[in-house]
């Protein structure tokens, strides 16, 4: 999934992205970014042990430095209905107490499927409206801080012509 969101963030000239694994990452990822697309995987409703000792384990005088940055969430659970929406709630509740302001999707990217808290799969994901999703996803990270800490309002969301609604059977 996160290679999908990458892929989707590359879309907007201009972007630059970093894929990182928890386990690679340290706080400097945190100063570089403007954005963040964080996820997790799904374990028993919620973010694995690993996102939590992470996040637990910063530097406190890092603390407040984050205000304003951007951030959005994914994750991936065994099966349909195994808390992946809940996940995805646990992680946007730790990016906002880090100062990140966070979104979800409007957009539809597949018939009765959005990704209005986060990107989701059961497994990984191989429906192309999982896909797509996560694309959207990403690249709407990368269309928000261009528009809000570039100061480029012609990438706001809202001034796109893609199709935000696609395979609704209109």
């Amino acid at each position: 999934m996160a290679e999908l969101v990458a892929e989707g963030a590359s879309q907007l000239a201009g972007a630059e992205v970093r894929l990182r694994d928890i386990a690679n990452a340290d706080h400097t990822d945190l100063e570089w970014c403007d954005g963040l697309a964080l996820g997790s995987p799904t374990n028993y409703g919620s973010v694995s042990w690993q996102m939590k000792q992470w996040w637990d384990q910063q530097p406190i005088e890092n603390w407040g430095k984050r205000d304003g940055k951007i951030g959005c969430v994914f994750s991936s659970a065994g099966a349909w209905g195994g808390g992946q929406e809940w996940t995805c709630m646990t992680l946007l509740s730790i990016l906002m107490n880090y100062g990140f302001l966070v979104f979800g999707l409007t957009d539809y990217t597949g018939v009765k499927f959005s990704a209005h808290y986060g990107a989701i799969a059961a497994g990984s994901p191989s429906e192309d409206r999982e896909q797509a999703a996560c694309r959207r996803l990403g690249l709407r990270l990368s269309e928000w801080v261009a528009s809000l800490i570039d100061g480029k309002k012609e990438h706001h969301p809202l001034n796109q012509s893609y199709d935000r609604f696609q395979d609704l059977g209109k």
